[in-house]
């Protein structure tokens, strides 16, 4: 069963866990390499899809506020990468798509990168309408602009071949229910392939607010947003009905002069928090003191401070009866206690003949 974690929604137990490991560490962070501390608690999926973690209306004045800064393009650097990332593996498929969308398009990070030799029609969907906007793309391309709230796309069922997202899913709160409705809206055989945040995205910032936090006010608020795990990724996929699942992990390390640019850079891209428990506001004894747990626990000799960001890139295919299927248990007739000697068997069994090189071995 998929689970999901989620900050800040724990019992009394938890809460006193803990806080005996966040005193722990607070007191021996000079040892301590810490990945970040994550209140977490195992949902079951059908518990997930009624929940409401994230503020989408507060998401979107994130956005819309992005976009109006005049600078808004020095705070593209991440989501241009993974989009450029992202639409490289587009191309990858041997395959002219006639009707692709771009859902959670932000300001055009995929878009501008996929090629009319790759796409026919694209869709650029965006919940916030001034993103929307701003959106660049490829002369040779069709383009349809849709102001659409990624987390209910709901489009006509088999309308598209390709669906992509690029950094925008972990901001949904029915993650399984925005799944199934994307694998109904492709058509047989479509392929779904997206990137988002994942767990260990931005430990660092995390571990010393919370620390800051109880050394300042005696608890732990949820200043981060959370994010989905790995494991639980491949499991929703498989719930929605996708096949030939492939997921493969990523991580970015970026330099800031302190935690202040960070936050400032994070505010920049639309991705500053947006869950439902957030406090709003963090104080500047907070601040203040989780800047220098932050240069304590993980500075750089050159004075700066490490973000880290992870990203999980993921395809999955709409089933169709010409896709491959496996074969049957107990179809197979090579042991694998026998492949070290597989060049044998094969050449006995099919009579494939060897190159000069492996005959040689």
């Amino acid at each position: 069963m998929g689970t999901l974690n989620c900050f800040g929604r724990t019992n009394v137990s938890q809460r006193k866990c803990l806080y005996t490991i966040c005193c722990f560490l607070h007191k021996n962070a000079a040892k301590c390499n810490v990945r970040g501390l994550r209140s977490s608690v195992v949902l079951f999926q059908d518990e997930v899809s009624s929940l409401k973690i994230f503020d989408r209306k507060a998401k979107l004045m994130q956005r819309e506020r992005a976009a109006m800064s005049a600078d808004v393009h020095l705070y593209d650097y991440i989501k241009e990468e993974i989009g450029f990332r992202l639409a490289d593996r587009v191309k990858d498929i041997k395959r002219t798509f006639k009707q692709a969308i771009d859902l959670g398009c932000g300001r055009g990070h995929v878009t501008k990168n996929i090629m009319p030799d790759s796409v026919k029609e694209l869709t650029c969907a965006e919940m916030s309408p001034r993103w929307l906007e701003q959106v660049c793309y490829n002369s040779g391309m069709k383009v349809n602009k849709v102001v659409k709230d990624e987390e209910c796309p709901d489009f006509e069922d088999n309308s598209f071949d390709l669906v992509l997202s690029n950094l925008s899913l972990h901001w949904v709160n029915d993650l399984p229910g925005t799944f199934a409705r994307i694998r109904s809206c492709l058509v047989s055989d479509g392929v779904f392939m997206a990137s988002v945040f994942g767990g260990e995205t931005l430990y660092e910032l995390r571990s010393s607010l919370q620390l800051a936090d109880l050394e300042r006010k005696g608890g732990v608020a949820p200043h981060i947003s959370p994010f989905i795990d790995v494991r639980d990724l491949g499991g929703l996929l498989n719930r929605a009905g996708f096949t030939m699942l492939t997921v493969d992990t990523d991580e970015m390390e970026i330099g800031y002069p302190s935690m202040f640019e960070l936050m400032w850079d994070l505010k920049g891209m639309g991705e500053s928090n947006a869950a439902l428990n957030r406090p709003l506001h963090l104080g500047r004894d907070v601040s203040l003191a989780a800047a220098s747990i932050y240069k304590a626990l993980y500075g750089r000799e050159d004075g700066t401070i490490p973000a880290t960001f992870q990203i999980f890139y993921f395809i999955g295919w709409k089933p169709d009866k010409s896709q491959p299927k496996p074969l049957q248990r107990g179809t197979g007739q090579i042991s694998l206690k026998d492949l070290h000697r597989i060049d044998e068997i094969v050449k006995e069994k099919s009579g494939i003949p060897l190159h000069d090189d492996e005959k040689s071995k």
